[in-house]
């Protein structure tokens, strides 16, 4: 069983260096299985993957497949129609901690 204070280092030497390329869950299960034990490791593994901020950038799910586009009106006036959509998922940021962005066109 491994000590509490060295789950961190091994979690960082079977995802994060270099040499490991930040494998997929499945394969770094693979890699801490066969390195040490301790119990939940499973879960903390799953919750180091979903905080590490280069995966999070590098593999971005890109949500649902919507209908295809349609043609918009060319509006006559300045604001008489605009868009809106969501991008979400993005890495937390600023002391709001916010995840998502509204863009408007006009």
């Amino acid at each position: 069983m491994v000590d509490r204070d060295h789950i961190s280092l091994i979690l960082q030497e079977c995802h994060d260096y270099p040499y490991m390329g930040h494998m997929s869950e499945d394969r770094t299960k693979e890699r801490v299985a066969s390195t040490a034990w301790w119990p939940k490791w499973e879960k903390e593994l799953g919750e180091y993957i979903n905080t590490c901020e280069r995966c999070q950038k590098e593999n971005r799910k890109h949500g649902k497949k919507y209908g295809l586009l349609q043609h918009i009106e060319e509006p006559k006036h300045p604001w008489e129609t605009i868009n809106m959509d969501w991008v979400a998922g993005l890495v937390q940021g600023g002391k709001e901690n916010y995840n998502a962005c509204l863009i408007i066109v006009d």
